[in-house]
């Protein structure tokens, strides 16, 4: 290849490489914290009216070389001390209202706009220097139409009208207000300082009020004694009064015809205090009758929650614990009850099984006897002779004789029997007879048993 177009290509390279650095070189784009103010040859905007610099916030741009210029506005906040003297107020009382202000410039379109067109160049302190100017004019006029009652005591209209009056004017030059703070307000004839001695000696009284409400039986005694104190002052000070007001009248009375209408004028002054030191008192009476009707009532509320409310807890616990007791004694009742109905249940029932049982054998035994009654009874008796003779054995076994006289003359008597006989015989009927023994019962001896028995008594 012909050096000659190496060399003429490689010029082109390095011009198009120059121009195309100079190109993007030219490419600016905008921090979020400042302002690209675009000035010199510049598009009208969207509504055709010519501009005199393009501000773009928060993007980039394109500056053409030779036609465009650009420079930076800096978004950060600026503090303005501004230090107010002897402003007038509606009162024409001359304050002292220093304050601090906070403002930066705007990002709005048009207030940005107006500061590229005013502020573009200047340094922080001319910034500063012309923002006070606007800021001290706008105080004063906002103080000139406020009492110094609502620039003390109602700061936030205070503060709002500040602000409304001071941003407006600083739109014009491309700022805008972001705090005001006011760090003390004074003026020259100490109104304010009684205003606040007059607040703070309102609030140490709406402070004592509501501690006397909530303290009250103690503070109404206090406030009983201050108000004994204050009417005894009075009391005393109009006696003392009338005192020296009567000595003047005797005076008066002593002076020519010039010192009686001075006295009689004093006269009356002396009748008006006293019908006020009347009505004083009237209140004071008053307001010791009501603290006295509200003591009462403390006291009343006081016994019915101590004596009322403990009665009847104390009547509440009574007759839970009397239910309480009468339900366990109902309950053992119950228990005592079920229990002797189960035992007397059971007792039933055996006797039952047991009458059941002793029928059924009485049955079987007179179907074994073959169905004479008689014969059964034979067989029963038969079975317990051997243990109804045992006790009739028993009845004269353990008798004890020891000696037996008998006084006996030999002759027989009537029926042929001797006085040994006769004692025998006695002797073997004490036994009681088994016939007997069966009538009382309701029942008949069999035949075969009484006819030997009749047989047996005869033979003794």
């Amino acid at each position: 290849m012909d050096p000659n177009a190496i060399v003429l290509i490689s010029v082109f390279a390095i011009i198009g490489f120059a121009v195309l650095m100079g190109i993007l070189s030219r490419f600016r784009k905008c921090p979020s914290d400042k302002i690209l103010v675009i000035y010199g040859k510049v598009k009208a905007d969207k509504s055709g009216q010519a501009r005199s610099a393009k501000c773009i916030h928060g993007g980039a741009s394109f500056i053409m070389p030779i036609f465009q210029a650009y420079q930076y506005m800096d978004l950060t906040p600026i503090s303005i001390t501004v230090d107010l003297r002897s402003a007038l107020s509606k009162q024409n009382i001359r304050v002292d209202v220093p304050c601090r202000f906070m403002v930066g410039i705007s990002t709005e379109p048009g207030v940005m706009q107006n500061a590229a067109e005013r502020l573009l160049g200047l340094r922080l302190n001319e910034i500063q220097d012309l923002a006070k100017d606007i800021i001290l004019g706008q105080l004063r006029l906002v103080i000139a139409t406020m009492e110094i009652e609502e620039i003390n005591t109602d700061r936030d209209k205070f503060l709002l009208a500040v602000s409304n009056n001071v941003e407006i004017e600083l739109k014009k030059i491309g700022l805008r207000l972001i705090n005001v703070n006011v760090t003390d307000i004074s003026d020259e004839s100490g109104y304010i300082e009684a205003l606040g001695k007059e607040a703070a000696a309102k609030a140490i009284n709406d402070a004592k009020k509501s501690v006397a409400e909530k303290d009250r039986d103690g503070e109404i005694g206090q406030a009983e004694a201050l108000r004994d104190q204050r009417i005894q002052v009075a009391s005393a000070d109009a006696v003392a009064v009338q005192g020296e007001n009567s000595a003047k009248i005797e005076i008066a009375r002593s002076d020519s015809n010039r010192r009686e209408r001075e006295a009689e004028a004093l006269k009356l002054a002396v009748a008006a205090e006293a019908v006020q030191a009347a009505k004083a008192k009237e209140e004071a009476y008053a307001a010791q009758r009501i603290a006295e009707t509200a003591r009462a009532e403390l006291e009343r509320a006081t016994q019915q929650a101590d004596v009322i409310v403990k009665a009847e807890i104390q009547k509440n616990q009574l007759e839970i614990d009397a239910e309480a007791q009468a339900e366990v004694v109902r309950r053992h009742a119950k228990g005592d009850a079920d229990a002797i109905f189960a035992k007397l249940d059971a007792q039933a029932r055996g006797s039952k099984e047991i009458l059941v049982k002793q029928a059924e054998g009485i049955r079987e035994l007179i179907a074994a006897a073959g169905g004479d009654a008689d014969n059964a009874v034979k067989l029963l008796i038969a079975d317990k002779l051997e243990e109804l003779t045992r006790i009739q054995v028993e009845a004269i076994k353990n008798i004890k004789i020891d000696k037996v006289t008998v006084w006996d003359s030999g002759t027989a008597g009537k029926d042929g029997k001797t006085s040994t006989s006769d004692f025998l015989s006695g002797l073997m009927k004490s036994v009681p007879p088994l016939g007997d023994v069966f009538r009382q019962a309701g029942m008949d001896l069999p035949k075969f048993l009484g006819e030997t028995a009749i047989d047996n008594e005869q033979s003794f």
